[in-house]
């Protein structure tokens, strides 16, 4: 797939938008793919016994679906040069309802010599932001 326009940008321009919905079941099936099978992200009792208010999403899946709607943007996984995030809230998982992981990508940055654009993530679960100083780096020359 074809690059985005570098020169078409402009900082604050959205370039993605994405509700990403998680069931307990999308909490298995990352535990079997990764080979994280802490109890906390599948148990209730377990969750509450260390204290937690309830399953969470393992955070490297949360910070893996929250990069896709900017890769899928890109249009390259290849174009992706730098990603980093800050856990600021854990994802709960609701047994019957899951979770709707809510992400907005929008232009942070544009490095004119390098032709990188800087992605700025805002990944939210209702109206709290579960990663903060998400930013993407991505080579767009």
């Amino acid at each position: 797939m074809p690059a985005p326009e570098f020169a078409s940008l402009t900082v604050g321009d959205v370039v993605a938008e994405r509700s990403i919905p998680l069931t307990r079941d999308s909490l298995v099936r990352y535990a079997g793919a990764s080979g994280d099978f802490n109890p906390i992200h599948y148990r209730d009792d377990i969750a509450a016994e260390v204290g937690l208010p309830g399953v969470l999403a393992h955070g490297m899946l949360t910070m893996g679906l929250a990069v896709q709607p900017v890769v899928d943007w890109a249009g390259d996984p290849g174009r992706v040069v730098d990603y980093q995030v800050r856990f600021t809230r854990p994802v709960i998982v609701d047994p019957q309802d899951g979770a709707i992981v809510a992400v907005t990508a929008k232009v942070g940055q544009l490095d004119e010599a390098a032709t990188v654009a800087r992605i700025d993530l805002t990944v939210k679960l209702g109206g709290d932001t579960v990663l903060g100083k998400a930013q993407v780096r991505v080579a767009l020359g």
